[in-house]
């Protein structure tokens, strides 16, 4: 684990603890809590590359109408969506499809596209 994620440090613990606890993954106990957090990390863009795109000004969901959108759930981001222009609809359909590509949330954009 890298050094100043504290709070991934604890998880990646506790995760290793109780895989040893319910002796799942004999054996592979760290290598398997590791893997968990680590998704975790690119997921919430955590990991260096995400910070240096988002320093840098490249991040990925930089200039989308909703604020930090590639932390929302679908369900945040559905409650949002009434309030979105047909442009700012479509900006966000075209987000999704290229990065985390959720099909239901996509149907859902493509409905509210298609409403006279």
């Amino acid at each position: 684990m890298p050094a100043g994620a504290s709070k991934r440090e604890q998880e990646y613990r506790e995760l290793e603890h109780r895989f040893k606890r319910e002796r799942r993954y004999p054996g592979r106990e760290e290598e398997v809590a590791a893997r968990v957090v680590n998704k975790q990390r690119r997921q919430f863009g955590e990991t260096r590359a995400a910070k240096q795109q988002a320093k840098e000004g490249r991040s990925p969901d930089r200039g989308l109408p909703l604020q930090d959108y590639e932390r929302l759930t679908i369900a945040q981001i559905t409650a949002q969506l009434a309030s979105l222009s047909p442009a700012q609809l479509k900006q966000i359909r075209v987000h999704e499809s290229r990065h985390k590509n959720r099909k239901g949330l996509i149907a859902r954009l493509d409905r509210l596209l298609d409403r006279p």
